[in-house]
């Protein structure tokens, strides 16, 4: 990835994450923007994010986001000079919950040091 499109991508990650704090659809829950990804010639975007809640919420909080795109679009197109502005599409990234899960495996497995500290 070249470092026009890394910047790009980072631009557009933050435009999307302060508007979608900004929506009113009760659909969206606490949403986190974990990365975007825009093709080469600026026609598509994949907004990764992060949810927090159930499966039902997440799926909510998806279609949520997916209805509100064109509200999102128009925003980057304002606040961003770009040749074309994006198509976004929103996925959701697992990353986050399979690092939680990672940690309690780890903490699990490994006994606390502090713990062993205290006892000599």
């Amino acid at each position: 990835m070249t470092s026009r499109m890394r910047r790009v991508n980072e631009s557009v990650r933050a435009v999307v994450a302060e508007t979608v704090v900004d929506l009113k659809d009760p659909r969206i829950g606490l949403v986190t923007v974990t990365g975007v990804s825009v093709s080469p010639d600026l026609r598509e975007g994949v907004v990764y994010v992060s949810v927090l809640g159930s499966e039902r919420k997440r799926k909510a909080t998806l279609a949520g986001l997916e209805s509100a795109h064109a509200v999102v679009q128009a925003r980057l197109a304002r606040e961003l000079r770009l040749k074309r502005t994006p198509h976004l599409t929103f996925e959701y990234d697992p990353s986050v919950e399979q690092g939680v899960r990672m940690s309690k495996l780890i903490d699990e497995l490994v006994p606390d040091s502090a713990d062993d500290d205290d006892a000599d």
